[in-house]
C-alpha cells in the first residue's frame, strides 16, 4: 500500500465567499500592514535582547567585574527566550495571535525600561528574564503569521529576515553610542518608549483576530511528501536547530567581544559597536540573496552550502586577528544568517499547513533555548581559554550542522526522485 500523502481538499465555489472590490482593497491593506508590523516586530526583537551584551562590555568597568560574570546575568534571559517560545505559540493558537503580538510590543517595552530602572544585579537579571519572556512571542506568532500572508514567499520571507538582522546588525552600535553618550540606562530607556508606543498603534490599527486560528487561507504543502519522509524531514530539523541555534548564539553575542579582543589594542566602544553593524549587515545582504536564490534552486541544497560556507567562516575565525578577522567575521555572520531564512523556507516548503505552527513552535524552541546555555558556556569557556576555546567549540557544533543539513538535503532529494519516479510511470 503506497504511503499516506497529505492532500488538499477543494471548496465548492458555493461555499466561498465572494469579496467586492472595497472588501479585497481593504484585505489587501490590512495584509500589506500587518506584514510591515510583523517586520518592525522582528527588527526590535533582535535589537532587544542584544542590548546587553554590548552594554556588558562598558559594565567591567564600572562595576569591576568579570566578562562572564557580567555576561552571565542575562542567562536566563536568553533561555527564557526560547523556553516561552512553546507556550506563546499554544496561546496565540487558542487565543489571538493579533493579541499576543500586542502583548510582545508592551510587555517587552515595560521590561526594557524596568532594566533601565533596576538598582541591583538581582532586579536587573529579574527584569532581563521579562525581555526574554516577552521577547520570546515573536518568532513562534509572527512567523505562522507571514507565511501564511505572504504571496511571494520568499522574498516576504528574506526581506523578514533583513529587518531582523538589521536589528541585530544596529543594536551594537546604538547602543554603544547611547551607552557612551547619557550613559547604559539610556540604552535601555529609548527602545522601551519605542516598544510601548509600537503597541499602542498595533492595537488601534489592526483588527482582531477572534481567535489564532483564523488567518488567511494558508499555502498548500509546496511538495508533499507521505507522512514517513516528512517525520524523518522534521526530525533532522529538530536537530539541525538545536545545533543553528548554539552556533548563531555563540556569534551573535560574542561579535562585539571578539572585536573587541582581537582587532588590537586601544579601540573605542563606539567603533566596536559601528564594526559589529558592518559585519552583521553583510548578514542582511545574503538573506537578500537567498530570497532571490531559493526561486532559481532548490532550498534543501542551499541551505547545505550556506551550512558548509559557515563553517569555514569559523574555523578561518579561530585563527585570524587583525583586520583579516572583519573578513573572517563577515563570511561567518552571512552564512548564519543565510541558514536562518533558508531554514524557515525549508520548514514551509515540506510541512503540512496545518502542522506549521506547532512545527515553528518547536524549532524556535529549539534554536532560542540553547541561547541560554550558549551565554553561560561562553562566559565560562572565555574565563578559562579564552576565544580561542570559544571559537573551537562552535566549529564543532557548525560541523554537526553541516551534517544535518546534508541529511535534510538527501532525505528530500530522494523523496522527490522517488516522486518524479512514480509520476513518470
Amino acid at each position: 500500500m503506497a504511503p499516506e500523502k497529505f492532500a488538499m481538499t477543494s471548496i465548492p465555489d458555493a461555499a466561498v465567499p465572494r469579496a467586492t472590490p472595497d472588501t479585497a482593497a481593504f484585505d489587501e491593506a490590512a495584509r500589506r500592514r500587518s506584514i510591515r508590523f510583523l517586520n518592525w516586530a522582528h527588527f526590535l526583537d533582535h535589537y532587544v535582547i542584544l542590548i546587553f551584551p554590548t552594554v556588558v562590555i562598558g559594565l567591567e568597568a564600572i562595576y569591576g567585574r568579570s566578562y562572564g560574570d557580567l555576561l552571565g546575568l542575562s542567562t536566563a534571559a536568553f533561555t527564557a527566550f526560547g523556553l516561552f517560545a512553546l507556550p506563546a505559540g499554544w496561546l496565540a493558537d487558542h487565543w489571538s495571535r493579533r493579541n499576543m503580538m500586542a502583548i510582545f510590543f508592551i510587555g517587552t517595552g515595560v521590561s526594557a525600561a524596568a532594566v533601565g530602572l533596576a538598582p541591583n544585579f538581582t532586579l536587573l537579571a529579574t527584569a532581563l528574564f521579562g525581555i526574554g519572556v516577552c521577547g520570546a512571542i515573536y518568532h513562534p506568532v509572527g512567523t505562522p503569521m507571514l507565511v501564511e500572508q505572504a504571496i511571494n514567499r520568499g522574498r516576504t520571507m528574506s526581506l523578514n529576515g533583513v529587518c531582523g538582522n538589521i536589528g541585530v546588525s544596529v543594536a551594537a552600535a546604538i547602543t554603544a553610542a547611547l551607552t557612551a553618550w547619557i550613559g547604559w540606562r539610556w540604552a535601555f530607556f529609548v527602545p522601551a518608549a519605542v516598544f510601548i508606543v509600537t503597541g499602542i498603534f498595533y492595537l488601534a490599527l489592526t483588527p482582531n483576530d477572534h481567535g489564532g486560528r483564523r488567518s488567511a487561507a494558508p499555502h498548500a504543502q509546496d511538495v508533499a511528501l507521505d507522512k514517513r519522509m516528512v517525520f524523518a524531514v522534521v526530525a533532522a530539523f529538530m536537530a539541525l536547530a538545536l545545533s543553528s541555534g548554539l552556533a548563531f548564539n555563540a556569534l551573535t553575542v560574542t561579535l562585539p567581544k571578539i572585536i573587541d579582543a582581537r582587532l588590537g589594542d586601544g579601540i573605542p566602544l563606539t567603533m566596536v559597536g559601528f564594526l559589529a553593524t558592518a559585519v552583521f549587515l553583510c548578514g542582511a545582504a545574503a538573506q537578500l540573496s537567498v530570497g532571490r536564490l531559493v526561486d532559481r534552486f532548490q532550498p534543501h541544497h542551499l541551505l547545505a552550502g550556506v551550512a558548509l560556507t559557515q563553517l569555514i567562516g569559523v574555523v578561518w575565525l579561530n585563527y585570524a586577528t587583525g583586520w583579516p578577522m572583519l573578513a573572517a567575521l563577515a563570511i561567518t555572520i552571512a552564512a548564519i544568517y543565510g541558514q536562518v531564512t533558508l531554514n524557515d523556507i525549508v520548514l514551509a516548503r515540506y510541512t503540512p499547513p496545518a502542522w506549521r505552527g506547532r512545527i515553528y513552535a518547536v524549532r524556535f524552541f529549539l534554536n532560542f533555548t540553547s541561547a541560554g546555555p550558549a551565554v553561560w558556556g561562553i562566559g565560562r569557556l572565555y574565563d578559562h581559554g579564552g576565544f580561542s576555546l570559544v571559537l573551537a567549540i562552535t566549529a564543532m557544533v557548525a560541523g554537526v550542522f553541516v551534517a544535518n543539513s546534508l541529511l535534510i538535503s538527501a532525505l528530500v532529494s530522494g523523496a522527490e526522485n522517488r516522486r518524479r519516479q512514480v509520476a513518470a510511470e
